[in-house]
């Protein structure tokens, strides 16, 4: 696993041993920012349930000024801050914090914290047909703070399994669903009021 593009480009990242964290793989990061392009230049940046830190690090590597990674896991967090260091980018526009990402967004909301990009691609749901998806991923949707966390123009990047069907409705709206083997990644919008 590695940094794709950017300043910090071809750069190794460790991965925390165990079954604890599934990295979004190189080639689903490579298809998100192709998507995003320029536009992550000097964004902000949330990345919930981080693991090893590869999106908000791919976005600092491409020019986002600055990214909060949560993660809950304190090994999985010490793991993601040795990899901010092997990059070599000044850590002065990263902010690490060890809570869970509910706890998180509820506290940034009130701060009044703003970010032009959310990254989430927690751990996976159950197969939910015939049912509502009780997912990381839909109790992401569900969460009142979460919205109020987004410019105007921000995007949720929001990884699940197809297995996983989550329904996305108001405030939110899909742009943009990037397919790669099991996993989408959803890229969902703020409905402009």
């Amino acid at each position: 696993m590695r940094i794709i593009g950017g300043s910090a480009g071809g750069t190794t990242l460790k991965v925390p041993k165990g079954l604890g964290v599934r990295p979004t793989p190189d080639k689903v990061r490579l298809a998100i920012f192709n998507s995003l392009g320029e536009s992550i230049d000097n964004s902000r940046v949330l990345e919930l349930f981080a693991g090893t830190g590869a999106l908000g690090l791919e976005s600092i590597s491409r020019g986002a000024s600055s990214c909060v990674f949560v993660e809950l896991s304190k090994k999985h967090s010490n793991v993601m801050k040795q990899n901010a260091n092997s990059i070599g980018i000044s850590s002065k526009g990263m902010h690490f914090k060890v809570e869970d990402a509910f706890v998180a967004i509820k506290k940034l909301n009130n701060y009044n914290d703003c970010f032009d990009y959310i990254f989430a691609d927690p751990p996976y749901g159950e197969k939910n047909i015939g049912r509502r998806s009780e997912s990381f991923a839909q109790q992401l949707l569900d969460d009142e703070n979460l919205p109020s966390l987004l410019k105007a123009n921000g995007s949720l990047i929001l990884g699940h399994t197809k297995r996983d069907t989550l329904e996305i409705s108001n405030p939110w709206q899909l742009r943009k669903t990037l397919k790669h083997g099991d996993t989408l990644i959803e890229m969902i919008d703020l409905i402009k009021a």
